[in-house]
Formats: structure tokens, sequence, C-alpha cells
């Protein structure tokens, strides 16, 4: 059980789950826009997955407190440097248009959790209520439906559900951090929407998003007929749902971060098995 439960912490908190489900997502995108499921191992994927890598794992290394079990710190060092390896090893295969648009992303990414911003009192973007929902919500819809149709040069305006779909679905999981987030962002004075709505209007916000998502599948199956994809975002729909509820009643950090963010390699999954 204690080698079960390093092999965890080891994934989890050096977010090399969370890179996983971020390039599945992005993968899942590629299967919709392309009618082909994607090579898994394609500069693209490599860019993204070693990004993620580095973005989550700088400010562990850089800021204490946010770094988790203290153990981990050297695997920390590892895979921040094997993601910016992954990274430089990309960027030569990269059009230049997509490294400009990383770019951006990366700089909006490191402004929301490292102190860049060039103000007194709030120099992060996490800092300011509001925005840091919606920097995080459009950074991982950015990443993960924009990016590949930037990539494979396909028009944004070719499938508009998928880029609002996307960006729904990441919103509901992002309110359910920030209820997890709670009482640090109270300390902090950091007013954000569940402090602001209340927990229980928060988590009505979720179950409305959640609803919104599967809404929407619909109006894209209408448009784009593929049963498989309809099918995986309900389901998707309902396991977020309970695994809101789970988490409501039993909230860990363990449960946050392999059952929140699983939601999202679930639902890419799904898609790439068809």
């Amino acid at each position: 059980m204690k080698l079960i439960s390093r092999i965890i912490d080891l994934l989890l908190y050096t977010s090399l789950f969370t890179a996983c489900c971020a390039t599945a997502l992005c993968m899942a995108t590629e299967r919709f826009i392309n009618d082909s499921t994607p090579v898994l191992a394609s500069v693209l994927h490599l860019a993204l997955f070693g990004g993620t890598l580095v973005v989550y794992n700088a400010p562990r290394l850089f800021f204490r407190k946010l770094s988790g079990p203290q153990p981990l710190r050297n695997w920390y060092w590892l895979f921040f440097i094997a993601g910016a390896l992954l990274v430089l090893g990309s960027v030569s295969w990269l059009p230049s248009r997509i490294i400009w648009f990383c770019l951006a992303l990366a700089v909006l990414t490191f402004s929301y959790s490292l102190p860049f911003l060039p103000f007194k009192n709030k120099k992060r973007l996490r800092e300011y209520g509001w925005l840091k929902i919606l920097v995080l919500t459009g950074v991982w819809t950015a990443a993960t439906a924009l990016l590949p149709m930037l990539y494979w040069n396909k028009s944004i305006t070719a499938f508009p559900f998928e880029l609002i779909n996307r960006f729904v679905f990441i919103f509901a999981l992002c309110v359910l951090f920030d209820i997890r987030d709670i009482s640090a962002d109270m300390r902090n004075n950091i007013e954000t929407l569940p402090l602001r709505l209340g927990l229980k209007k928060s988590y009505l916000a979720i179950s409305i998003a959640l609803g919104i998502f599967a809404t929407l599948s619909v109006a894209q199956y209408v448009r784009h007929p593929v049963p498989e994809r309809l099918v995986a975002a309900w389901v998707t729909a309902v396991i977020t749902w309970l695994v809101v509820i789970y988490l409501r009643k039993k909230p860990t950090e363990i449960g946050y971060m392999g059952l929140a963010d699983g939601v999202m390699l679930l639902y890419a999954v799904l898609i790439l098995i068809d």
C-alpha cells in the first residue's frame, strides 16, 4: 500500500497526471477536427506535455507553500527539467505562429502562479478573484482545443461548439477547485466565485455548467453527427456530477487532483477509443 500511495503522490503532485490530461484533451480535439486518431508521439503533444510539466512544477520549486509533500522536491526538479527539454526539443519543429501562441499562453500561466505583475499589492493573476477563474479556464481551453486547430490549420469558425464546450467543461472544474481553495483564498483576501456566491450557489453553478456542456454537445452533434462523441460528453457530464457530489462529502487533496482532473482524461479516452 505504501508503494501504491507513493506512486499516486508522484503522479499527482509532480503534475505528470495533469500533463497526461492536457495532452489527451488535445488529442480528443484532433480526433474531432481531423476525423482520425492522432499519433501519440507528435511534436505538438511533446510540446504541450512538456510545457504543462514546466508551468505546474515551477511554482512548487520556487514557492514552498505550493510545493506539496517535501520529499517529492527532487522529483519536481526532474520533471521540470524533463518538461523544459521536451519544449526546447520541439521548438525547431513547430511553426512560428504556434511558438508565439504557446509563448503567450506560457506568460499567462506563469503570471497566474508567479508574482510577475507590476502592481504593489497583488502581483499574480490568481489574486484577482474572477480573473483567476477566467484566465485558468481560458488557458486550458486555448491549449487543448484552440491550439490543435491552429496547428492543423483548421478554421475556428468551423468548430465553434468544440471551443465553447471545452470552456464550459473546464469552467465547471475550475469552480470545483476554487471551492477546494476557499479557505486559502479567504485568508489571502481573494474574492473568488465561491466566496462571492457562497458554496450552495457555487455547486449550482457547476451543475448548470455541466448541463450546458451536455446540451451544447447535442448542438454539436446536429452540426457534426458523431454519436460516439455525444455519448462521451453525456457520460462525462454524469461522472463529473458524481465526482462533485463525492468531493463535497469527502474533500481530500488527492481526491481533487485525481478525480476532478481525471474526468478530463475520461472524456478524452472515451472519444479516442471509439
